[in-house]
Formats: structure tokens, C-alpha cells, sequence
């Protein structure tokens, strides 16, 4: 049998006379401050409904990136509140995070395509930048559907479409916000999801059109700490306000730019950088390699680097986390350790205020430019800077081909869905199911001031470049 109907019967154990239906009945109560009608036809309500879309895809962060952060190996997770599976990749239909997960994503979706065909046609104020942005969170739904899942709804109750069909669903929203009111980040997030498809050409068109109209673009989501409903950004407070509890730690390789964010102010949270020109050059850079034009890489890396140096650098009291977890020494916690042969990774955190970049960060070279070639090593520096450039964005757990799952409740109700289907099991390619154990494995001599990591998954991922789910150029 498909599916559990479960029937609750609600037995009223008291004696009393007379129909309940007018107390429990409350489809006929009408909040006139919460009605269509007090959306849809009102003067400037186009505006409202975006911020509207605004705030719900700050919820859709503080989903993913708990979930794509714990699951890649940027962070290791030992005893904090948050998900406790992720970290070993273990996914399971009855984690509430991958619930929670999907319904942001939904609800993005359905906000903007409510937006697109009931508010903004009724409001006499409603523009083509604001028809623009919301065709922009439309297709932001199905990049993120892709994404992160192998296949989900793109309806209430319907039948699970692939990866693939979400990216070109996401790819025609672009278009159309393009076509109403063209901004890099629009032309980026069609990069990206070319860029996912593994269509190289279209991805570098895209890419190369959002640089055009700005070479420094930046495209934030941004967080409320004044309001006590918020929402506040969930992993500021998992890398910074934790603070003494040190529990959440990224690998040495990564500690330069930790915590990306940070206290920011009374009213502000810390925002997530989601679209940025960094994105467009990597893949220029990549898209070259894959050409065997490795002087297109280098000139394209060069402008990265050049750009990183430009962007925000906090200056911030991170004194209170000791990098030691539990046991004292257990983490590389002082500027003269060298990780991997090496140095000028990891910060010295109890000698005063250290420099962390809020933005982009990467300890790419002109050097390890000039010595690139188009071969492995060049493919592996490239993710290697993709690594660092999108840390705490949730982009490393796609660039490891991984994909989360459909939540038990939507199997449940949804007729179009049994247990084993696409999008029910997890994605998980074999070469990184092998090391999973390793993902966030360190070694660490503090006498000998040297730690290592267990593995170097850039490498793991370009050596089996050949594999759908990843390296999408090859």
C-alpha cells in the first residue's frame, strides 16, 4: 500500500448540549489586514510583496547553508545545536532540515509567481524593475531546487521534476528578467546554472555579459537583528556568536577566512554574498583550462585576485574562540603553524584584532598564477580558490556533486511520489563516499607547529573530472 491514511478522531469527552460546529468552524473568520484583497490592487503593494520575497529567501539561506557548509568538507561539526548528520553526509528523509529546506525553497517560488501574476498586475504602481526582481526570485527557486536537490516539485502537490528541468527553468527566468530590466546578477545566476548544466559556451556568454555591465558586482541577502522575529543570519550565529564554545571549526586550510560573518550591528545582521563577480571570472578562468588556454586562466585569475583585494575586510575581536574545542591543542591556533607545507593560513587569534574578508577571501598568488598550466594540478588551484572565494555560501557541497532529499511528509501526502523515487535517495558520488570519514580530518604537531589535512578534495574532485556530477566543463 502506498501511502498511510491516518484518520484522528477527535472525541469531545463532556456532556453539553447543542452544535459545536460555530466554535470549531473557522473558515468563515477573515483577518482584513491579512486578506488577498489587502495585497492585490493596492497602490505600491508591488514593493511590499518584494520585500516580501527579500526576507523569505534570507530563510532559504539560514537553510542551505547550515545544511551545504556542515555536508562539504569548509567545517566540522562536534557538538554544536545544529544539524547532526550533515557532517558525515548522512542524509535521512526524516531529517527536519531537509523539511524545513524544501519548504523555503517552495515558498520562494511561490511568493514570486504570486508576485508575477496577482500583485504586481494590480498595482498600479508596479514597474519593470520590480517585474524584473521577481522573475529573478523565480528563477533563484529553481537554481536552488537544483542545486541542492536531484529532483523536486515545482508545484504543490506535483509530479518531481529533475535537476536539469529546474536550471532551465531557472535559465528562462533569468531571460525574462533580463529582458525587463538587465542587472550582472541576473546575467551571473544564468551563468551559473549554464555553468552547472555543463553548457560552457552559454555560461561563458552569461559570465562575460554580467562583467560587462559591472566588473564588481555584489549581490547580498540581507539579515534583521532588530526584530525579534527577524530572521537573523543562523550562521553568523553558528561561526561567531557561539564564540567560547568552538565547536564548529573550518579546516586549517580555510582558517584565514573564518568567520566570514560576524557581529555586525544592533539592527544589522551579518548579509551572505550570494552573487558576486568573483563567481564570473572562476568561470571564466575554468572555462579557459578547459580550452587548453591557460593564458585565458591566468588573466582572468589575475583579475580575481585583483578584485579580492578590493573587497571589505572586518576588522574584529575573535579573541574569545580559542580553536581548541575541547581539548587544549587539538587545532591549529597560531599564525607560524604551516598547514599543507603552507604558511600564512592559520590567524593568531589571541593577540588582538585580526583582518577577516567579509566578502571574498583567497591566498591565490600571481605566483601560483604564473606557474599554472592547463592540467590537473591547474584544474585543482582553480577549485581550490572556488573553495575559498565561496566559503560559507554553500557552493562547495555542489561542487561536490552532493544532493539532498525529499522530506518523508511530502512521500507521504504526495501521490506522485514513493520512497526510492528521484529525489528520495540521497546524491552522494562514490569517490566522495569513500572519504567521507576524512572529509574534515586533520592531523596537527603543535611542537612541530605543522598540521595537515587527511585528504585534498580538490584534487579528489578533479581526478575523477570525467564523473557526471561534478567538474561540469569536463
Amino acid at each position: 500500500m502506498k501511502k498511510l491514511t491516518i484518520l484522528v478522531l477527535v472525541i469531545l469527552g463532556f456532556s453539553c448540549s447543542g452544535d459545536f460546529k460555530d466554535v470549531v468552524d473557522f473558515t468563515t473568520v477573515e483577518n482584513p489586514n491579512l486578506s488577498e484583497a489587502s495585497v492585490v490592487g493596492q497602490p505600491n503593494s508591488s514593493s511590499i510583496w518584494l520585500a516580501g520575497l527579500e526576507r523569505q529567501l534570507a530563510l532559504v539561506f539560514n537553510e542551505t547553508l547550515v545544511l551545504a557548509e556542515l555536508g562539504s568538507d569548509n567545517y566540522v561539526n562536534t557538538q554544536t545545536f545544529f544539524n547532526q548528520f550533515m557532517d558525515g553526509l548522512n542524509i535521512q528523509i526524516t531529517d527536519p532540515d531537509m523539511r524545513d529546506t524544501q519548504r523555503a525553497i517552495h515558498r520562494l517560488r511561490e511568493l514570486a509567481v504570486f508576485g508575477i501574476n496577482s500583485v504586481g498586475p494590480g498595482d498600479p504602481n508596479f514597474t519593470a524593475e520590480i517585474e524584473a526582481e521577481y522573475s529573478y526570485f523565480e528563477g533563484l527557486s529553481y537554481l536552488f531546487s537544483a542545486m541542492y536537490f536531484s529532483a523536486l516539485p515545482v508545484e504543490p502537490l506535483g509530479t518531481p521534476i529533475s535537476a536539469s528541468q529546474h536550471y532551465q527553468n531557472a535559465i528562462t527566468a533569468f531571460d525574462t528578467a533580463i529582458s525587463a530590466n538587465a542587472k550582472p546578477e541576473y546575467h551571473l545566476a544564468k551563468a551559473r546554472a549554464n555553468y552547472y548544466l555543463g553548457n560552457k559556451a552559454a555560461a561563458v556568454e552569461a559570465a562575460t555579459a554580467a562583467l560587462a555591465l559591472d566588473p564588481a558586482f555584489d549581490r547580498s541577502v540581507n539579515f534583521d537583528n532588530a526584530n525579534p522575529d527577524g530572521p537573523t543570519n543562523t550562521f553568523e550565529g553558528a561561526l561567531y556568536g557561539r564564540a567560547t564554545f568552538d565547536d564548529l571549526q573550518p579546516l586549517p586550510t580555510l582558517d584565514f577566512l573564518d568567520p566570514k560573518y560576524s557581529f555586525l550591528s544592533p539592527s544589522e545582521d551579518a548579509p551572505v554574498h550570494y552573487l558576486k563577480a568573483e563567481e564570473a571570472l572562476l568561470i571564466l578562468a575554468e572555462a579557459a583550462l578547459s580550452d587548453d588556454n591557460v593564458a585565458g586562466a591566468r588573466t582572468n585569475l589575475t583579475a580575481l585576485v585583483d578584485l579580492v583585494a578590493t573587497r571589505e575586510v572586518r576588522n574584529i575581536d575573535d579573541s574569545i574562540e580559542g580553536r581548541t574545542e575541547v581539548e587544549v591543542g587539538s587545532r591549529p591556533d597560531n599564525a607560524a603553524v604551516v598547514v599543507n607545507g603552507r604558511a600564512g593560513l592559520v590567524i593568531d587569534r589571541q593577540s588582538g584584532f585580526v583582518d577577516i574578508p567579509s566578502i571574498s577571501g583567497t591566498s591565490l598568488t600571481a605566483d601560483d598564477i604564473a606557474a599554472m598550466n592547463d592540467d590537473d594540478a591547474g584544474l585543482t588551484l582553480v577549485y581550490r580558490t572556488r573553495q575559498e572565494v565561496f566559503l560559507a555560501e554553500g557552493i562547495r557541497l555542489v561542487d561536490m556533486g552532493v544532493k539532498i532529499v525529499i522530506d518523508e511528509n511530502e512521500i507521504l501526502l504526495n501521490e506522485n511520489i514513493n520512497e526510492g523515487d528521484a529525489g528520495t535517495t540521497p546524491v552522494i558520488p562514490s569517490f566522495i563516499s569513500a572519504v567521507v570519514a576524512d572529509l574534515d580530518a586533520i592531523t596537527y604537531d603543535a611542537g612541530a607547529g605543522t598540521a595537515s589535512t587527511a585528504i585534498d578534495l580538490s584534487a579528489i574532485l578533479v581526478a575523477n573530472k570525467t564523473a557526471s556530477e561534478v567538474v561540469p566543463f569536463e
